[in-house]
């Protein structure tokens, strides 16, 4: 059959969409079409943290049944809208690559992402600037990943034993699910270093280790991990990227990286308590609008510790 085109247009840009019609969760029947709903309807929850930084797309052309791949440089066939930002890295050799990452600021980009079958969205750490320097990073975060049979309900537990201790350090916390098995927790913070969040988040991370061996690990050696909760405080290093907020997962389900309540991770004793789909994400925002939506209010100053 021939390929479905159409094209529309989205805050006065022109965009071409392709396939509409095609099943990209065949366990849940879910269409391109609805990913494009969703993404649309959770924009103005999204793009705020999604503004200004560099995106790498996780990409699922074939559904979530195929083989998914990252996806950092710019498409030449992206449309000359598309913001992007050069930047150059280590290679995975130990030389310097330089790439063109987008910087998905508005809902066009949005809608073009999420036509290339982007179902994933990961974002770094800290901003680039109007000419696409990078600045130094503005989050901290820690990603809470269980090792089975633990799952989000010891994650849950862990964050709350963690965010009582980054509250004491003088830091506000903001807690959302992975959309996967695991959750992150987020702050706002300052720093003119780039080590410093990487810095910090190790410490407390191993001062939880020490306090509580028997459920936390801070170092990422499988072997020791299982009905653990591994802390992983490498997300903070420049170089990586975490799921986006509002972001769905490339699962059988359509879930999302959700921002939850603190209410909701003190009283979640199973792990569907903190499964979320597409479709109640939505029912979320528009009932109590974006979980992280004052985040850039409460920057402070990365602790010594």
């Amino acid at each position: 059959m021939p390929e479905e085109r159409i094209t529309v247009e989205v805050e006065g840009r022109r965009l071409g969409l392709s396939n509409l019609d095609k099943v990209l969760y065949p366990a849940h029947g879910f269409t391109k079409r609805e990913v494009l709903d969703y993404y649309r309807r959770v924009a103005p929850a999204m793009l705020p943290h999604l503004r200004d930084r560099a995106a790498t797309f996780r990409r699922f052309p074939d559904g979530v049944d195929g083989e998914p791949f990252y996806e950092k440089n710019v498409s030449r066939h992206a449309p000359d809208w598309v913001r992007t930002a050069r930047l150059t890295n280590r290679g995975r050799r130990g030389g310097e690559e330089t790439l063109d990452y987008p910087v998905v600021g508005d809902l066009p980009t949005l809608m073009w992402a999420a036509n290339l079958a982007a179902l994933e969205l990961h974002v770094p750490q800290w901003t680039v600037g109007p000419r696409g320097a990078r600045k130094s990073p503005d989050l901290l975060v820690f990603d809470l990943d269980p090792g089975p049979p633990a799952d989000v309900v010891e994650c849950c537990r862990v964050a709350e034993t963690l965010g009582d201790l980054l509250t004491g350090d003088g830091l506000t916390v903001y807690a959302k699910t992975s959309g996967n098995k695991g959750m992150q927790l987020y702050c706002p913070v300052r720093t003119r270093s780039d080590e410093r969040t990487s810095e910090y988040a190790k410490a407390v991370a191993e001062e939880l280790a020490r306090r509580s061996p028997e459920t936390v690990v801070a170092r990422m050696t499988k072997a020791i991990r299982r009905g653990r909760v591994f802390i992983d405080w490498s997300q903070n290093n420049t170089a990586k990227t975490t799921i986006a907020p509002y972001s769905l997962r490339g699962r059988a389900v359509p879930t999302v990286s959700t921002p939850v309540t603190w209410e909701e991770v003190e009283a979640c004793r199973k792990a569907a308590d903190l499964l979320f789909t597409a479709g109640q994400v939505i029912e979320r925002v528009e009932e109590m609008g974006d979980l992280f939506g004052d985040i850039a209010e409460h920057r402070a100053a990365v602790p010594t510790r």
